[in-house]
């Protein structure tokens, strides 16, 4: 149980599209803005858990074109986030650009091929109550949410401070772009990690 706890800390608090767009969307939209994106993604990773406990996930992915589309909507939203986020470091652009909340979240999550595979590692893996396997999948369900939401929180945290210190706008643009380039790595390496599966 604490080898499955420690995995989901390290695969969570890992940089993914899920806590870099949720931090930028707290620096970027404020605490409000960010909860309600927060309860988006939260319901979306809980979806996906159920789809990779029913073994849906597994039937699914295993078609390449599934995997491809779902890679493609990822980066496509991802790019579009990142977009969003670089443009958004002053106060005008608060009002001005479309605030992602809960139905952006819950999309990011359906899409993110990241939460595919943190969730089949997590609940493929791990065992550790042999008895009953539906006593281990409930364990499994509640430490992982509660690891989920407070890290979560954190990086939420985190990305409303900075907005919070208010820093000079050349500084906020910085980060801004900083957290947007970094969501942009993140797609590059998803498509490049598809593109070397293939060959």
């Amino acid at each position: 149980m604490i080898a499955f706890a420690l995995a989901v800390f390290l695969l969570i608090i890992s940089p993914g599209p899920g806590v870099l767009s949720l931090a930028g969307v707290g620096a970027a939209f404020g605490w409000r803005q960010g909860l309600s994106y927060l309860v988006g993604l939260f319901f979306g990773t809980n979806l996906v858990c159920f789809a990779v406990i029913s073994g849906l996930a597994t039937v699914m992915l295993a078609d390449p074109t599934i995997r491809t589309v779902l890679l493609v909507a990822s980066a496509a939203y991802l790019g579009s986030l990142a977009f969003r986020i670089a443009f958004s470091g002053s106060k005008i652009a608060f009002i001005h650009v479309p605030k992602p909340g809960f139905v952006a979240g819950l999309t990011l999550q359906l899409i993110n091929p990241k939460a595919y595979a943190v969730n089949t590692t997590l609940f493929s893996g791990f065992a550790f109550y042999p008895e009953s396997l539906v006593i281990e999948t409930a364990l499994k369900l509640l430490i992982a949410n509660f690891i989920w939401i407070l890290l979560h929180l954190l990086w939420l945290y985190a990305g409303v401070k900075v907005n919070r210190l208010e820093l000079p706008y050349r500084t906020q643009k910085n980060i801004n772009f900083f957290m947007a380039t970094c969501l942009l790595v993140v797609v590059m390496l998803s498509i490049w990690s598809m593109i070397t599966r293939i060959t």
